[in-house]
């Protein structure tokens, strides 16, 4: 569960009046599971998100629910040395703050900073499967598609923003520098206008377009007729996904696909 789906979850709960409390790494030194601010919710039946599994975990909710029992009324701040204290193999120490939802203030959480934000172009099998894994991650999305019926029914995450526009290309010019496209649409013609636009800024962060070796060759000079650099067009990822995993069914392409997200976002710019 990301941040941003963490925080609307903890809203409901509060104005709810759901008996929960709030677990969170408040320090992080040396080799830990999870970074400062990482947060879990815990109520007496279920608990969301994870400040890092094992035996950190477990100590956390059993004393999360203890505070629960006794009816809140304090914050517990707790150092755990996780080698010495739970004999983990990590090493690090971590700072533990557990208090009540009903003391804390899920609106005033910081949101962190994305890991990326894309815009993504195409609601069909690949785009869907691509966007249930995104929902699980600290980043920002733009859906882009001109048929409102290939969304899915059910609600997508806080972060994944849908947009049902025409011309959909038109939408490249509201991205931010540094922006990451996917173009994956039901009509190459279209994925050729968007990829142009895409061309044109020049300032992409990754730039990534389905298709074969054969359609690359194809858009490639269809790009340079149009007068794109060729500098440009060899940043044009064609065929998509991390390479060396293979399956053409829409999860195994998603899973290529965000694996290889993650590896550009984590590149220096």
């Amino acid at each position: 569960m990301n941040a941003a789906t963490m925080a609307a979850t903890a809203r409901r709960w509060r104005a709810a009046g759901r008996a929960a409390a709030v677990v969170e790494v408040v320090q992080a030194r040396g080799s830990v599971p999870r970074e400062a601010g990482t947060r879990m919710l815990v109520a007496a039946d279920e608990v969301l998100g994870t400040i890092g599994g094992g035996h950190l975990e477990l100590k956390a909710i059993a004393q999360a629910r203890a505070l629960i029992v006794r009816g809140g009324g304090a914050v517990i701040d707790e150092t755990v040395p996780l080698g010495p204290a739970l004999g983990q193999c990590c090493g690090g120490t971590v700072g533990l703050r557990t208090r009540m939802l009903a003391d804390d203030d899920p609106a005033a959480w910081p949101a962190p900073a994305p890991r990326f934000v894309l815009q993504l172009y195409g609601a069909g099998h690949v785009g869907r499967a691509i966007v249930r894994l995104l929902e699980g991650l600290d980043c920002r999305v733009q859906w882009i598609d001109e048929r409102e019926e290939e969304f899915p029914r059910e609600p997508s995450a806080p972060h994944v923003e849908r947009l049902c526009v025409e011309p959909v290309q038109a939408e490249v010019r509201a991205a931010p520098p540094g922006a990451f496209y996917l173009v994956l649409t039901h009509s190459h013609d279209l994925d050729l206008a968007i990829t142009l636009e895409i061309m044109k800024r020049g300032d992409f962060g990754y730039c990534g377009l389905i298709g074969s070796k054969t359609k690359r060759a194809r858009f490639e000079h269809r790009l340079l007729d149009r007068g794109i650099a060729t500098v440009l067009i060899e940043r044009m990822v064609c065929p998509i996904g991390v390479p060396g995993i293979e399956g053409k069914e829409p999860e195994v392409i998603a899973l290529a696909v965000v694996a290889q997200l993650l590896q550009r976002s984590g590149e220096p710019r």
